[in-house]
């Protein structure tokens, strides 16, 4: 076992968080040393709902909060619940008692009903801490890093600009370790990547942010525009693991068609390492028998942290 601690947030509670956390725990407890931000009331009507067994092994923080499971039912209370367990999870990692936060997925209407503005954990985190987190996607084979996340895509055009893309690159590089001679590609904005102002030119402000960051890091780390549309066939995949999307659906609708069980997400650029599983609550099949989830997100992104270098 890892001697790595993590601090790992249930999520909303009338999902499939629970599930995947107590059908998990052997393999995540002989990889690391887990502690999850829930309480004993919450955890046990949980099992009792799937009608498991809790480890004697699983550790908890004793997250405050009451309520009643009410699987595949968008809730205030669970909300709060899942937003509170965030926060102890957080201040695991802020105080030094855990080397990361693995976070299951939140409901963001739930959030809404809640009275809760953030959008969603990037959101808080990038708050909380006052530091630019930068959102990234994917799984071994593929990392998509997003350069605008949660915004309508009329608003993407504008947010196209030269220092802040530099600013977001330099980030998304010191954030990252980069084998030798690794390089990153960047997409274009347009259609193919602009057709040299045929099509838009918001690709001059790309090129203009890729050269001004490699002159600054001394190398050609990043490359591109890249046309969109072929930037992730197999032959671009074979030379390039990390991609930066200008907006959320160009990057995660070919990443999510392509390894959709293997996801994970992570936010870099922050004083504590933050990774979630990449899919959603499953409002549809939480607590429903025979449901079979699949793990694999959650056990990469555990896995993630624990790879990580100190």
């Amino acid at each position: 076992m890892n001697n790595k601690k993590i601090a790992i947030s249930v999520g909303d509670v009338n999902g499939i968080g629970l599930q995947l956390i107590l059908e998990n725990h052997m393999e995540v407890s002989q990889i690391c040393r887990p502690v999850y931000c829930i309480n004993k009331d919450i955890l046990s009507q949980a099992a009792d709902l799937l009608n498991m067994d809790i480890p004697d092994n699983f550790r908890i923080s004793n997250t405050k909060g009451e309520l009643t499971i009410k699987p595949g039912k968008v809730s205030k209370k669970s909300g709060q619940y899942s937003y509170d367990s965030f926060k102890d999870a957080i201040e695991f990692a802020r105080d030094n008692l855990a080397d990361g936060i693995c976070t299951m997925p939140i409901h963001k209407e739930a959030w809404n009903k809640a009275g809760i503005d953030y959008v969603g954990h990037t959101d808080m985190l990038r708050d909380i801490f006052s530091e630019d987190a930068i959102m990234m996607l994917g799984c071994d084979k593929m990392y998509v890093a997003l350069y605008t996340e949660h915004i309508p895509l009329k608003k993407v055009i504008k947010k196209i600009k030269t220092q802040e893309l530099v600013d977001f690159l330099l980030n998304l590089y010191k954030s990252l370790s980069l084998e030798d001679d690794e390089n990153i590609a960047v997409l274009g904005l347009n259609p193919h990547a602009g057709d040299n102002g045929v099509l838009g030119n918001e690709e001059k402000y790309i090129i203009k942010a890729i050269n001004k960051t490699n002159k600054a890091l001394g190398k050609d780390i990043f490359v591109g525009p890249m046309v969109p549309d072929v930037a992730f066939i197999p032959a671009m995949r074979e030379k390039y693991k990390y991609f930066v999307a200008m907006y959320h659906d160009q990057g995660l609708a070919p990443l999510k068609a392509l390894y959709f069980d293997e996801g994970i997400n992570v936010s870099l650029n922050l004083r504590i390492l933050r990774t979630s599983v990449d899919h959603g609550t499953a409002f549809d099949i939480a607590y429903k028998p025979d449901n079979n989830l699949s793990s694999k997100s959650y056990i990469n992104a555990i896995k993630y942290i624990v790879s990580r270098k100190d």
